[in-house]
């Protein structure tokens, strides 16, 4: 059993080892009988045995040894002598420099019958001290990893550059990293903060002296620029920023590309306080992203209405479920070898009170962002899985997966208990994962997939085409079916056209590999006419009808589909070899017109990129008449242009420009 000399002892020296006090205590001559050992090796490295001398002879005050020689000596022994306590003298050691910065105190004490004893007293290392304090002030403004400010020191500055910024005005930028995540996941955590270091380093070259640079955590970095509110000086330096960050980085022999979006707001105009800056620039930010990443934006007062509009829309969306406001609507299916309908998409409408049928385009994000894009995506499958169950025959059911229901462990049982309440065969449901989700994990992609075809289920790899498409994926994943993104679809019945030839190597690829294929969004008779005629499996889009709801779905099965609508997706078109005059960024070129319709033209012996696609021209279409339009297609010397005005071709359908 301890006693409370023990218990003395212990606290004693955990506070002499990791604390900056020492102790020491004297006998009633004033010479020292103990000192903590961190101090008395200070003394017994300077050859001096401390244990026996008087405390005046080891100590003096700190400073001028004139002053020590005049007072100092004589201030402690006269203390010592008179019994008297003393407090926080400034010392140092004899014997040498100020090497160290120390305070002492110390007071009599007697013993139990009232004899004085000697003296008792402490240290503290003053020098250490403001090392710490320096270092605890480090942590509080600085970021660990990079240096850099952290959140708390670009918090200060901000408030600073606004209190003295006047009419100045003051520049915010909020940066954050493209792609590094994925460095994260593939390269581990080590090699993101090795890359995270680089990226302090050029964002200090770039910005120097202009601003202070800070990391807010994570992949986000932020630059205060005091009295910079000219919006040409800011967008400079943010494209500065943006193209030095890309350039790439070499981490343990790899080299490694990562982008760089940036928002940008600008005080008095985006905000007068630090919180309603920093909002704006993060709205900003937000802007840069949607627009590609890669580039930076100003706020602008729509970016905070479309805010309030999203945060308003989130709102109502979390009471959409429970206010029974969700739809399912099913489109058909229809295979291409005899038209009948091999099953149906379930696709998901929210029958908002205020503004009626909302479609998956206008609430999808916003159920992302705000995490409910699970919730929403089980009730589908569950309800789907229902609806299916009491429709005549076996028609398949196709249930789309967002990319955090696939990243989701919990997923396979979800889909085995939505299939066994329902009472409907494995074999019949196919979830349609995204092609974005799947590249974001190849490998637990992979994992969740193999878990989801052991259930029974089918797997289909949706808009196949709309974004990095992969052969790879297709080898290593277990599709059974690809749907090929209706960006292909459009112009499909060109048959001089890229998009027909694109379909064609789709189709070939599926087949060798055993994997069915959907062309979505057919919408024209010609479209769905040369579909088939490229080796599609089915059809899906409004050329059979809009979306029906579950009864008429039922009823569909025994009538089957038909096709409506339109029959050509343009206008009828004018064979013809004809030279012409093309204006593209304010300067005339040679061409040639080869088709020409109402709305649009086919020309050569122009090489637009693909960068082209979507530009401006104005194009002499005969007579001296122009006409703007817009680059649709391009390609091998081709590109297919659409008038944004109808126009009259009777009479030049055999005219030709004279030289």
């Amino acid at each position: 059993m301890s006693t409370d000399s023990d218990l003395h002892a212990r606290l004693i020296h955990e506070a002499e080892s990791h604390g900056h006090s020492w102790f020491w205590q004297t006998d009633r001559q004033g010479r020292i009988d103990y000192l903590s050992a961190k101090i008395a090796t200070i003394f017994t490295d300077a050859g001096i045995d401390p244990f026996g001398m008087p405390l005046s002879d080891l100590l003096r005050i700190a400073g001028d040894p004139a002053d020590a020689q005049d007072g100092g000596e004589r201030t402690i022994a006269f203390h010592m002598t008179a019994r008297t306590p003393f407090t926080d003298y400034a010392v140092s050691p004899v014997g040498g420099p100020d090497a160290h910065s120390w305070t002492v105190s110390g007071s009599p004490f007697c013993d139990r019958f009232g004899r004085f004893e000697g003296f008792v007293g402490s240290g503290s290392d003053e020098a250490a001290i403001r090392s710490s304090d320096a270092a605890i002030t480090r942590l509080a403004l600085f970021d660990s990893l990079t240096g850099l400010a952290n959140r708390q020191r670009l918090r200060r500055s901000l408030d600073q550059a606004l209190a003295q910024g006047g009419y100045a005005g003051t520049g915010l930028l909020l940066l954050d990293l493209d792609r590094f995540k994925a460095v994260n996941d593939t390269l581990g955590h080590p090699t993101g903060d090795a890359l995270l270091q680089q990226v302090a380093r050029r964002l200090l070259q770039v910005v120097g002296d202009a601003g202070l640079v800070g990391r807010l955590g994570g992949d986000e970095f932020q630059i205060v620029l005091p009295r910079t509110a000219d919006h040409g000086e800011l967008a400079t330096l943010a494209q500065a920023v943006i193209s030095t960050l890309s350039q790439p980085y070499f981490l343990n022999g790899a080299s490694v590309s990562i982008g760089c979006s940036i928002g940008i707001a600008v005080s008095p105009d985006h905000g007068t306080c630090p919180d309603t800056l920093v909002a704006s620039a993060d709205l900003a930010l937000y802007d840069a992203k949607d627009a590609g990443r890669g580039v930076h934006r100003f706020f602008r007062d729509a970016l905070r209405d479309h805010s309030r509009s999203r945060s308003r829309l989130e709102q109502e969306l979390r009471g959409a479920i429970a206010g029974d406001q969700m739809r399912i609507m099913y489109q058909p299916v229809v295979a291409t070898r005899d038209g009948s309908i091999t099953g149906f998409e379930a696709l998901v409408r929210w029958q908002h009170p205020v503004h009626g049928t909302l479609q998956p385009a206008d609430f999808v994000g916003v159920a992302e962002e705000c995490g409910l894009i699970e919730a929403i995506g089980e009730w589908v499958l569950r309800t789907a899985c229902a609806d299916a169950a009491t429709w005549p025959g076996e028609p398949r059911l196709s249930v789309n997966i967002a990319a955090a229901q696939l990243g989701s462990p919990a997923l396979p049982a979800i889909v085995t208990n939505a299939l066994a309440r329902a009472r409907l065969q494995p074999d019949r449901l196919e979830l349609d994962v995204a092609e974005a989700a799947v590249l974001r994990d190849m490998t637990a992609a992979a994992a969740r997939c193999a878990a989801l075809k052991a259930i029974g289920v089918r797997i289909a790899l949706n808009d196949f085409g709309a974004g990095q498409a992969s052969l790879n994926g297709l080898r290593r994943l277990p599709f059974d079916r690809i749907k090929i993104d209706r960006s292909y679809v459009r112009g499909v019945a060109d048959v001089d056209g890229l998009n027909a030839a694109a379909i064609r190597a789709i189709t070939t690829l599926a087949n060798a590999l055993g994997i069915d294929t959907t062309a979505k969004g057919v919408e024209y008779h010609d479209e769905a006419d040369a579909i088939r005629a490229l080796g599609c499996t089915d059809i899906q889009g409004f050329v059979y009808g809009a979306p029906v709801a579950t009864a008429a779905a039922g009823r569909l099965l025994a009538t089957g589909a038909a096709e409506v609508g339109l029959k050509s997706s343009r206008a009828q078109r004018t064979r013809m070899l004809r030279a012409a005059a093309i204006e593209i960024d304010g300067q005339r070129r040679q061409t040639r017109i080869r088709d020409l319709s109402t709305t649009g033209a086919q020309i050569d012996t122009i090489d637009f990129g693909e960068d082209r696609i979507g530009s401006a021209v104005r194009i002499d279409v005969g007579d001296g008449e122009w006409v703007s339009s817009t680059i649709r297609w391009a390609g091998d010397g081709r590109a297919g242009l659409q008038f944004l005005s109808p126009i009259v071709v009777d009479r030049r359908t055999t005219a030709r420009r004279k030289p």
